[in-house]
């Protein structure tokens, strides 16, 4: 049975959009185009999509997912093979969040006394010091020192002010769309403007140069941090970055 891209979308919760995306990136080929023009999925597309969201889900970046999918010996059920066993090992470790979160709840509210070690049970330092690391390795010691400012002036921080954070970050991601939808470049007055709101939100962690704000540019193109910018636009984490660069040559020193 073939589908059509709207059909794909509603079927598996991947948006029109990105699976125009994922053709013109050459991720996801349709199986054929309509004499109407339209693309059109079958089974072999289903399964290819399927490897692409689970490799999405264990945290892997497209270019990564592109290059083992074009592999010659790529085999789908060793793939799904892995995939299962990688899954039930976040599996395990969301178990743990759950007790702990349900241990809290009931912390909370009387009903059970908890142990101060207990709050922090399923939590996993490694994964941040690894993204510290990485940081550090690709940037070097002014990474380390930005690491350091971030935490220290974000230690007393309250939950309204995360949320507050937050919901700048969301407004900056949001308009930066919309100027790219109307095919506005990196370069034009009102992208640079908003990337001007970004590199302000960035001061409230630490405090960018020319250099540390292109590379920061980078880090958003390659890293896990892409995933923050990708989930309101595929197509989000690459053109930021363009305009981060440019923004960093014509206004920082």
């Amino acid at each position: 049975m073939a589908y059509t891209v709207k059909k794909l979308a509603a079927m598996s919760g991947v948006s029109v959009r990105t699976l125009h995306f994922y053709d013109e990136a050459g991720l996801l080929k349709p199986a054929y185009h309509g004499a109407n023009g339209y693309r059109y999925y079958e089974e072999a597309q289903l399964l290819m999509l399927q490897q692409i969201l689970f490799y999405r889900e264990l945290g892997f970046e497209l270019k990564d997912i592109k290059r083992i999918l074009g592999r010659s010996d790529f085999d789908k059920v060793a793939a799904l093979k892995s995939h299962r066993k990688s899954l039930r090992k976040t599996l395990a470790h969301t178990r743990q969040l759950i007790v702990t979160i349900d241990k809290t709840i009931q912390h909370m509210e009387g009903t059970r006394k908890m142990k101060d070690t207990e709050l922090f049970e399923g939590f996993s330092p490694e994964q941040q010091a690894k993204q510290e690391q990485y940081l550090i390795d690709r940037f070097g010691e002014e990474a380390r020192a930005g690491i350091a400012q971030a935490k220290e002036r974000v230690k007393d921080w309250t939950k309204a002010d995360w949320e507050k954070s937050g919901a700048a970050f969301v407004k900056i991601c949001r308009d930066i769309i919309a100027l790219k939808e109307q095919g506005l470049p990196e370069d034009s007055r009102k992208v640079q403007a908003v990337i001007r709101r970004h590199y302000e939100w960035l001061q409230q962690f630490w405090t960018p140069t020319r250099e540390s704000y292109a590379g920061h540019s980078q880090t958003i193109e390659d890293s896990e941090l892409r995933k923050a910018y990708e989930a309101h636009h595929p197509e989000l984490p690459k053109f930021m970055a363009a305009a981060m660069r440019i923004f960093a040559q014509r206004e920082l020193t």
